[in-house]
C-alpha cells in the first residue's frame, strides 16, 4: 500500500514537471535548476526504483536520442547562419528528458498509467486555475512584479500569476484578467484545459459537472483558439450523448449558446477591434515561415531562435504574394516584418529544419502511441494547439513525436529479432 502511494506521488510529480516544462512559469524563471532536478528524479526512478530494463525498449530509446543528435548535427552545420551551441544543447536536454520519461512509463508502468497520471495532474492544474481566476478580484491591488531575461508578469505569493498589462478583458460588464494559471500565457493554459476536457468527455468519467467547470475555465482564458476547440469538442460530445439520451442534447445545445456568444465577441475583436494585431500576427506566423522554408528547403535556417528572429526581421514577402494572402483571409495586413518568434510551432519547425526533417517529425507526431481513443479528435486538438503556441518542441508535446520514433524503432527491432 505504501509502495503504491509512493509510486503514484512519484509518477504524478514526473508528469507535473513534464507539463510545467512546456510553458510553465516554474521553468521560465528557474529553467536550468528545475531541469536538472527533473533529470535527476527520472534517472533515480529508472535505475534505483524501476523494474529490469527491457532491452528492445532500451535500444529503441537510445536510437531515438541518436536520431535527434544526428538531425541536430546536420541542422547545426548546414544552417545558413552561425548557430549558438547552447540552443542545441537545450534541445538535446529536452529530448533526453522526454525519452527518459517515456522509458520510465513504458518500462516500469504502462501507457495507460501515463494517461491516468496526466488526467490527475490536469485536474490539479484546473483547480489552481479556478482559484487563480477568482483570487484576482481580491488581490489585484496586492500583486508584485516577477521577471527574468525573457518574461515578466505579476504574482501573488509566487503561486498565482497575472499579466494585467496585456490581459485585461471586459465582458458583459465584468472586467477580469485572462486566466493563465501556472503558465506564461493564457493560450497555453487553454491547451491543457482542452486536453482535460477531452480526457473527461471521451476517455474517462463523462462527469457533466466537471465538464461544465472545465468549460468555464477555458472561457476565463478568453482564448479564441481555446474556445473554438472547446466548441468542436462539445458538438462531438452532444452527438454522442444524443445516441444515449435524446432529452439531454437540447439542454447541452442551450449551454453552448453563451459560449458561442463569447466566441463571437472574441473573434470580432480580433478581426475588427483592438485585438486585430493578434490575428494579423497569427496569419503572418502561418505564412512567412513557409516562404522562408521554400527558400531554404533542405536544412532550413537553423533551430537557434534568436537567429531565426533576426532572419525573419529582414525577410519580406513579395507585395503580390502578400496581397494574395490578405485577399484569401479577407484582411488588410498591418505586418510586413517582425523580430518576434513564431507562435506557430509547426511553421517554425518547417523554417528552421527544412522540409525533410520537419515532415519526418510531423509524421512521427501523428504516429504517437499514447492515446488511441478518438484519435482523430485527439490529434486535431494537439495540432491546433501547437499551431497557435510555440509548444511543439517543448517536452510535453515533443513527447508524442518521441513516442512515434520509439514505436517505429521497436517494430524494427522486433522484426529483426523475429527473423533471426
Amino acid at each position: 500500500m505504501l509502495s503504491t502511494i509512493k509510486n503514484k506521488i512519484l509518477d504524478n510529480t514526473i508528469v507535473l514537471l513534464l507539463i510545467l516544462s512546456t510553458g510553465g512559469l516554474l521553468f521560465v524563471f528557474n529553467r536550468n535548476f528545475v531541469s536538472i532536478i527533473f533529470f535527476v528524479l527520472l534517472f533515480f526512478t529508472i535505475f534505483f526504483l524501476g523494474k529490469k530494463l527491457k532491452k528492445s525498449l532500451f535500444y529503441s530509446s537510445l536510437f531515438t536520442i541518436f536520431s535527434f543528435v544526428f538531425l541536430g548535427v546536420i541542422n547545426y552545420n548546414f544552417a545558413i547562419v552561425e548557430q549558438t551551441l547552447n540552443k542545441y544543447l537545450f534541445h538535446l536536454l529536452s529530448v533526453t528528458l522526454v525519452v527518459t520519461t517515456l522509458f520510465h512509463f513504458k518500462n516500469n508502468r504502462s501507457d495507460e498509467k501515463f494517461v491516468n497520471n496526466l488526467y490527475i495532474v490536469l485536474k490539479i492544474i484546473a483547480v489552481h486555475a479556478f482559484i487563480n481566476f477568482l483570487l484576482f478580484f481580491i488581490v489585484k491591488n496586492k500583486l508584485s512584479i516577477i521577471s527574468s531575461t525573457y518574461h515578466e508578469c505579476e504574482t501573488f505569493l509566487n503561486l498565482f500569476f497575472y499579466t494585467t498589462e496585456k490581459g485585461m478583458v471586459e465582458l458583459f460588464g465584468l472586467e477580469f484578467c485572462r486566466n493563465q494559471g501556472l503558465f506564461w500565457e493564457p493560450g497555453i493554459l487553454q491547451a491543457y484545459l482542452n486536453i482535460l476536457f477531452f480526457l473527461e468527455a471521451f476517455v474517462y468519467n463523462r462527469n457533466k459537472k466537471l465538464l461544465l467547470a472545465i468549460t468555464f475555465l477555458i472561457l476565463t482564458t478568453y482564448s479564441t483558439t481555446g474556445i473554438a476547440i472547446l466548441l468542436i469538442q462539445i458538438l462531438i460530445f452532444i452527438k454522442e450523448e444524443f445516441k444515449i439520451n435524446k432529452l439531454l442534447a437540447p439542454l447541452l445545445l442551450f449551454v453552448m449558446l453563451p459560449i458561442y456568444i463569447v466566441f463571437s465577441f472574441n473573434v470580432d475583436s480580433k478581426l475588427r477591434g483592438e485585438k486585430q494585431f493578434s490575428f494579423q500576427k497569427r496569419i503572418f506566423d502561418l505564412t512567412q515561415p513557409l516562404f522562408i522554408a521554400i527558400d531554404h528547403p533542405l536544412t532550413g535556417v537553423g533551430l537557434d531562435l534568436f537567429q531565426f528572429q533576426n532572419i525573419r526581421q529582414e525577410y519580406y514577402i513579395s507585395s503580390n504574394t502578400l496581397n494574395a494572402i490578405n485577399s484569401f483571409f479577407g484582411v488588410d495586413s498591418k505586418i510586413e516584418v517582425t523580430d518576434k518568434g513564431s507562435s506557430n510551432s509547426i511553421m517554425f519547425l518547417l523554417a528552421s529544419t527544412g522540409f525533410p526533417t520537419a515532415i519526418l517529425l510531423i509524421y512521427m507526431f501523428f504516429k504517437q502511441q499514447i492515446i488511441f481513443k478518438k484519435r482523430k479528435l485527439w490529434m486535431f486538438i494537439l495540432t491546433i494547439s501547437v499551431m497557435s503556441e510555440p509548444l511543439l518542441l517543448r517536452p510535453f508535446f515533443f513527447l508524442f513525436i518521441c513516442s512515434g520514433f520509439i514505436y517505429m524503432f521497436s517494430k524494427f527491432i522486433f522484426k529483426k529479432k523475429y527473423k533471426s
